[in-house]
């Protein structure tokens, strides 16, 4: 995967080593970190989530009553998957929210940039290495993100979906970036446990729909 184009090819962030990597760097995504991004964001009804593997994101998006646009280089299964190299898009006007292949993440960054229309939003979900280098800053001041969210409680990606397999839980962010915002980035934490004011009004509309 890839396209010649970017200058990003060996930037990606690598979560395992090359002995245990999994084909396609297929890792997929815990759902309570999709749970946890969308108490903080909210994002255009239509959105495309362009690594779907098995759902994991998209499922999670769905509950939510988003629409969700799913494509893959590889068949997983999913139903309704586009298989599509995400480097053949060209245009895009939706928000995107995804984890890229790990080896690909800078990649996916300049190329969902790239071809998006001003004011998109693009969520990813990265290793907090993703900030390292001289290389990636490179990237940052092309893109800046406008938000990063670190969890407090570490997430786990299972390797090839498997969530039955012990993958260990790894420092990931939430990195949000806003198609024509340059500002320097805000950093928060989720699932932290606390209760917040969006959290308390939800319940509240919950009881008011039971009476």
């Amino acid at each position: 995967m890839g396209n010649s184009k970017s200058t990003f090819v060996t930037l990606g962030a690598t979560n395992h080593s090359e002995g245990e990597r999994e084909k396609d760097d297929y890792y997929a995504t815990e759902p309570v970190a999709v749970h946890e991004l969308l108490r903080e964001e909210t994002f255009s009804h239509t959105v495309l989530e362009p690594a779907v593997g098995g759902g994991h994101i998209a499922e999670v998006l769905k509950e939510h009553g988003y629409d969700v646009i799913c494509s893959d280089i590889v068949d997983r299964g999913y139903k309704g998957t586009q298989i599509r190299n995400f480097f053949d898009y060209d245009k895009n006007e939706y928000d995107i929210i995804t984890n890229p292949p790990f080896k690909w993440a800078a990649e996916f960054v300049e190329h969902d940039l790239d071809i998006s229309s001003d004011g998109v939003k693009v969520a990813l979900l990265l290793r907090v290495q993703f900030l390292e280098s001289m290389q990636r800053w490179e990237l940052f001041k092309k893109y800046m993100p406008v938000r990063i969210y670190a969890f407090s409680k570490r997430v786990s990606c299972c390797i090839g979906g498997d969530f039955s397999r012990n993958n260990g839980a790894l420092m990931y962010c939430w990195f949000i970036w806003e198609k024509g915002k340059h500002e320097k980035p805000v950093v928060d934490w989720l699932n932290t446990g606390e209760k917040t004011e969006k959290d308390i009004q939800m319940r509240f509309d919950d009881v008011l729909q039971e009476m």
